[in-house]
């Protein structure tokens, strides 16, 4: 960018974050009209380029009508003149500025049918001196831009309303550096994509971005399909697509119950950050679903139907990629027994573990998984990838990890050494592949990746916890970090106190049990 990037989405932030603040509203009923609006910008912004090429190229002799195909064709929304930004600029304070917006909003969905019933209409309850704070702030944005600037900008925006609504937010926004990560190391370079927990779409666009960084068209190479509980949500995933140039069939519904795409077998990849140790299920809603090949598991706890719906969803070639929580990695008894049946199927590819305050709602550490049932026919049918990168990251404040672009880029590299890939340099990751694997090959190193068989899985327990393949990167006396020491002890203390957690709940289960059959 010819601006600084992070200096105009700050300045937006602050800005919008302190109308909010004067006008006694929560960031729940703030944040989606204020996207609302970036998307609106960001539509607008699109137009307008369109627009200079399209009437270029229909000047001269073949000089013809210009329509809304012409803008389809581009990949970009048509926007009739009541819906530019130039026009709301217009409108003077003494008008009905909320009214405006709606009409706006109403004629986008009229000229582009996928946005049917998605974009915000409510901007009749906010005071006009808002709302024309509101555009102004969002007009100052410099147009000499370069890249997907404003999609960067929606992006910043939707981190920051999940930071600010706690909990809720986390529903609908993955940490980037994670997506871009599973994105990395399942490479959808071609295909069918399907997320069942897509919250905004973040997962989506970043596989477009991935695409367009290997200098292919998404629009032409991706497939996108979705499925979110939540009808706000949805519609901010479908804003999220559209405001990126993308398409995709996002549809509502409870993932546990309705299979609305009918996914078994039907996807090239899959990617999500599905809800954590969810309770109180009915399995027996479930019972016939052929979703879940392996069984259902005894435990009050929904992880291992995730991890079934995701490997079900992919074909014979299908790549999967997924947050889960630690615990997940070496749970017990029935889920164990799921576990075994997955590793034995060869579907387990690579596990990466993370590091502890990643997340904007949570501190916990998480687990990256990923299947990829096409190994199966490969010398790797026998192998899984274990990478700790619970001491890689940036600390961006005292509670927030990161990581760089180059950091993504070497873990993901390290995965593609293993599959025997080249390495990629895109993001400048050179210098550290080759201080870690100077002959441009794949090694097991102490304390950052293992290869490890099947066999020695079933040691384990078959145990997908990267930490105990991994081991330790060995240490000079004299390199001695306490603080480091300390986060890596505490780090362990906090997966001790899960895993202590989640055998305290199972006593308690068998005892309850046993007293019910007395």
């Amino acid at each position: 960018m010819n601006h600084n990037g992070n200096h105009i989405e700050s300045r937006l932030w602050a800005a919008a974050d302190e109308l909010r603040a004067n006008s006694k509203l929560k960031s729940s009923e703030y944040s989606v009209p204020v996207l609302g609006l970036v998307f609106l910008r960001y539509a607008d912004h699109r137009f307008q380029e369109a627009a200079a090429r399209i009437e270029g190229e229909g000047s001269g002799s073949r000089r013809r009508k210009i329509g809304p195909d012409d803008y389809k064709a581009e990949g970009v929304l048509y926007l009739p003149e009541e819906a530019r930004f130039s026009t709301l600029m217009r409108i003077t304070e003494g008008s009905n500025i909320g009214e405006a917006i709606n009409e706006a909003m109403q004629a986008i969905e009229i000229w582009n049918p996928d946005l049917k019933g998605v974009l915000p209409r409510n901007y009749k309850r906010f005071e006009n001196a808002l709302l024309m704070e509101l555009l102004k702030t969002m007009n100052s944005v410099p147009m000499d831009i370069e890249g997907d600037a404003f999609g960067r900008i929606y992006e910043y925006f939707l981190g920051n309303f999940a930071r600010a609504e706690g909990q809720k937010g986390g529903e609908f926004f993955t940490p980037l550096a994670l997506v871009r990560l599973i994105v990395a190391i399942i490479e959808p370079f071609h295909g069918r994509i399907y997320d069942p927990a897509c919250g905004s779409g973040g997962m989506f666009v970043q596989s477009a971005r991935f695409v367009e960084e290997h200098r292919n068209n998404p629009g032409t190479e991706l497939s996108i399909f979705g499925q979110e509980k939540v009808e706000e949500t949805v519609r901010l995933g479908k804003m999220n697509l559209a405001v990126h140039g993308l398409s995709g069939d996002i549809r509502e519904g409870n993932a546990y119950y309705e299979d609305l795409h009918k996914s078994p077998g039907r996807f090239d990849f899959v990617m999500a950050n599905p809800p954590f140790n969810v309770d109180r299920v009915d399995k027996e809603r479930l019972k016939d679903d052929p979703r879940f090949p392996f069984g259902l598991p005894r435990v009050d706890n929904g992880n291992y139907l995730w991890i079934q719906i995701f490997y079900s969803a992919l074909n014979e070639n299908g790549r999967a990629g997924f947050v889960m929580a630690n615990s997940a990695s070496d749970a017990r008894s029935s889920e164990c027994d799921i576990r075994r049946q997955i590793i034995a199927d060869r579907a387990v590819d690579v596990m990466v573990a993370v590091g502890s305050n990643f997340f904007y709602t949570v501190t916990l550490p998480c687990t990256l998984w990923f299947f990829d049932k096409a190994k199966r026919k490969t010398d790797r049918a026998d192998q899984i990838l274990f990478i700790d990168a619970r001491h890689i990251y940036t600390q961006v404040d005292r509670a927030h990890r990161d990581w760089t672009p180059t950091q993504i880029e070497f873990l993901a590299n390290i995965a593609r050494l293993y599959r025997g890939e080249a390495a990629e340099n895109l993001h400048e990751s050179a210098e550290l592949m080759a201080e870690h694997f100077p002959d441009g090959t794949y090694i097991d190193i102490p304390g950052l990746c293992k290869v490890a068989t099947i066999g020695e899985v079933e040691a384990q327990g078959f145990s997908l916890n990267p930490g105990r393949y991994v081991g330790v990167k060995a240490r000079e006396e004299d390199d001695f970090d306490f603080r480091e020491r300390l986060e890596e002890l505490n780090e362990e203390l906090e997966l001790l106190n899960l895993e202590a957690r989640e055998l305290e709940q199972r006593i308690a289960e068998n005892v309850g049990k046993l007293l019910e059959g007395e």
